[in-house]
């Protein structure tokens, strides 16, 4: 018997299997395994007239990882049969199991993602325990992939098809209560010792236990194919996937195939159809390029790769939030959420006050959609205090600046924070929220630079997921430690970058939003431009963008650039994009959504719209012939070669924040795994002969940069 599976028979001839595999801090579903698995049902088949029941738990903090994702990215179309082969080998173990004629439990003790939950799938009853830390689900999707193990047939048997789309096509991973409510699990246990009695108990009083599909009489709830509201859903589902997705990514569709097309048929037959789609996907692109950047580079990212060594942890007890608009109370919500005491600073108590009354609203929304309980709204609205006077910063160990964007302004505030902050606790950080000023200029305004750093939050603040932590030519290790422990604790991903104008997202982004307008510039029908925008991947076409970030904002950080350049005797270099921009601002009055009009109409009595006149003014007709292909590579390209200088630049220190902070802080397509993903999966030496192409067709900004070159020449990916 493997030593993975120990095998434990009590005195009611319950067997309880605990997976332990030695020397791991995880069970994995690896090769080693599955073959101790196998060995293992051939044993319960064998002992199965002398045993209760069994009970499958496991002995690491987690219940079961998932499949090897290293040899999903070895992957290729050579290694598809062998895969094929093994995926239909353990399918038909989970269904021996699930078969095998004696109640089996699962207890999960941890989190079970993916493989790990389709074991549990298998049991015929799941009892967890009640850890708010705990995740059940099919997270594969968010990696390119579907669930290979049976998860699709099962879902859908358990839940009906309508219930079961969302968890799979959104990847969603469950806290315990809302598993057990979506019908996943059947009981929480507070503790594994009352699990593992509940268990025994529900075998005791289920000695026949089946699954529910192969039972007599069994029905798909919510009805089959032939239900008129089954059929609505499948009318209706590829649609408005196509709608989210516009066909980047082929997990989603093959998840949805597989469900409905397994519906049509018998359990065994159903879980071949998902081995085929799976076998499809793992060896493409899209998959290699995910599991990358959303698992190993992601885990990187989070555990610390760009945090200084050797800097003990910090608990952050007590945060200053400079300025109470949208970003700050942004900032003050997810500090407070994450059970931090949050003083909200602004230049009156009562313009702070408005700030707190912007969250209780936002906190308010949540309670009624269930999202949220009243008592937990309340606990958060009580941790942050708002006041208009700098002396109720003392005692903070964090401060940070989230007035607009305007370089005389932050000094003021900062000067005023760091004053007080620094009497009360010598060790306190202030850091600035900056898009785009230098956080070396800014820290001549502090009398510490060693422990100012940047903290560059995305709006809005509670939806994303990123932070980018800017070093400054002064910050201290100490400093930047602080920031990342804290953007751990709020539960973001932080990326840590070097100085300069724009840092790396900021600088990467306005190639975006730039080359947009540049298009509608020569003539490009701008609602072209937005489609194929879309069609390419990105969830806000550049247009539409632009008008969110303000137009004023855009000409306001060119013209500053511009002076800061000249005052070192250096040129701006012109892009065709900012006459345009010129126009908007300066002559039109049409700077952005917040002044009620851009690119975009904002009509109160419906949906936003393109302005007419956009294309009446700058349309050209032989631009209409132009290939949609070429528009979505320059919106790809511009951005990839953007982020190769960064790195040239030393901004960029790791290929990992570069590919996450991409994905997560500026929506850059996920398909691609990030922008130097995207050129790793492109190929080097056949990204840099399409650069070319752009380069001679639309200007030097896409030629490519001496590193990438060199790359290319040595066939080395980023």
């Amino acid at each position: 018997m493997s030593e993975i599976f120990r095998w434990e028979r009590d005195a009611r001839d319950v067997v309880v299997l605990t997976m332990d595999a030695p020397g791991r801090s995880a069970n994995t579903l690896d090769a080693a395994f599955r073959a101790a698995f196998a060995a293992t049902v051939e044993r319960l088949e064998a002992e199965r007239d002398e045993i209760a029941g069994v009970v499958l738990t496991s002995a690491k903090r987690t219940f079961l990882a998932g499949a090897d994702l290293d040899e999903m990215l070895a992957v290729t179309d050579e290694h598809v049969p062998r895969l094929t082969a093994e995926l239909d080998g353990f399918k038909g173990l989970l269904r021996r199991l699930e078969t095998l004629g004696r109640p089996v439990v699962a207890l999960l003790n941890g989190s079970a993602l993916g493989g790990g939950f389709e074991l549990a799938l298998a049991c015929h009853h799941r009892i967890c325990v009640d850890d708010p830390e705990l995740r059940v689900g099919l997270p594969e999707v968010m990696l390119g992939l579907l669930p290979a193990g049976g998860g699709v047939t099962r879902y859908v048997r358990l839940l009906g098809l309508a219930a079961a789309l969302p968890l799979l096509l959104e990847g969603k991973r469950l806290r315990p209560g809302r598993a057990l409510r979506a019908g996943l699990l059947h009981e929480l246990a507070p503790d594994v010792a009352t699990g593992l009695d509940r268990a025994k108990e529900w075998i005791a009083a289920n000695r026949d236990a089946r699954q529910p599909w192969d039972t007599p009489g069994y029905a798909i709830p919510g009805g089959g194919l032939d239900d008129p509201v089954v059929r609505q859903v499948t009318a209706a589902a590829p649609a408005m996937l196509r709608k989210r997705t516009h066909g980047t990514l082929p997990a989603p569709e093959r998840i949805l195939a597989a469900a409905v097309e397994g519906m049509a048929v018998d359990v065994d037959t159903a879980q071949r159809i998902e081995t085929r789609y799976f076998a499809d996907l793992v060896s493409g692109q899209v998959a290699k390029n995910m599991i990358t950047a959303f698992w190993f580079q992601l885990n990187e990212v989070n555990a610390g790769r760009s945090r200084p060594a050797g800097v003990p942890e910090r608990a952050v007890r007590r945060v200053g939030v400079l300025g109470s608009g949208m970003m700050g109370a942004g900032i003050a919500r997810v500090t407070a959420e994450a059970g931090i005491e949050v003083v909200l600073k602004d230049v009156s108590a009562e313009v702070a006050e408005r700030g707190l009354a912007r969250i209780a609203g936002e906190l308010a929304e949540s309670v009624e959609a269930g999202r949220l309980a009243g008592a937990e709204r309340d606990a958060v609205l009580a941790r942050i205090t708002p006041t208009g006077s700098d002396a109720d910063l003392a005692g903070c160990d964090l401060v940070i600046e989230a007035v607009p964007e305007n370089r005389e302004l932050k000094n003021a505030v900062l000067a005023a924070a760091e004053e007080v902050v620094a009497e009360t606790r010598p060790d306190a950080v202030v850091t600035s929220n900056t898009s785009t000023l230098p956080i070396t200029g800014l820290a001549t305004a502090v009398r510490r630079p060693e422990r100012f750093c940047g903290l560059h939050f995305f709006s809005p603040v509670p939806k994303m997921p990123l932070v980018e932590i800017i070093r400054g030519r002064d910050s201290g290790d100490e400093a930047l430690a602080t920031a990342f422990d804290y953007v751990r604790r709020i539960g973001k991903t932080p990326i840590v970058v070097n100085d300069g104008r724009g840092f790396f997202t900021s600088r990467v982004f306005g190639t975006y939003a730039t080359e947009g307008v540049a298009m509608v510039a020569e003539g490009v029908r701008p609602a072209l431009v937005e489609n194929q925008a879309r069609l390419a991947g990105f969830p806000v076409s550049p247009l539409a963008v632009s008008d969110e970030v303000s137009l004023s904002l855009m000409w306001h950080i060119r013209e500053q650039t511009a002076a800061d350049l000249a005052a070192e005797g250096r040129a701006l270099p012109d892009h065709p994009a900012f006459p345009v921009i010129d126009l908007m601002v300066n002559e039109l009055g049409r700077a952005g959504r917040a002044a009620g009009a851009g690119f975009y109409d904002y009509p109160q009595d419906g949906p936003k719209r393109l302005w007419p006149e956009l294309t009446t003014r700058f349309h050209r007709p032989e631009r209409d012939d132009v290939d949609g292909r070429e528009l979505r590579d320059r919106l790809l390209f511009v951005q990839a070669l953007e982020a190769v200088r960064c790195l040239e630049d030393g901004v960029l220190t790791s290929v990992a924040d570069a590919n996450v902070g991409s994905i997560m802080g500026i929506g850059f397509p996920p398909w691609t795994g990030g922008v130097l993903q995207f050129v790793n999966g492109y190929g080097l030496s056949a990204f840099v002969a399409r650069a070319d192409e752009l380069a001679a067709a639309h200007g030097e900004r896409f030629a490519p940069p001496a590193l990438l070159r060199e790359r290319a020449a040595a066939d080395k990916p980023f």
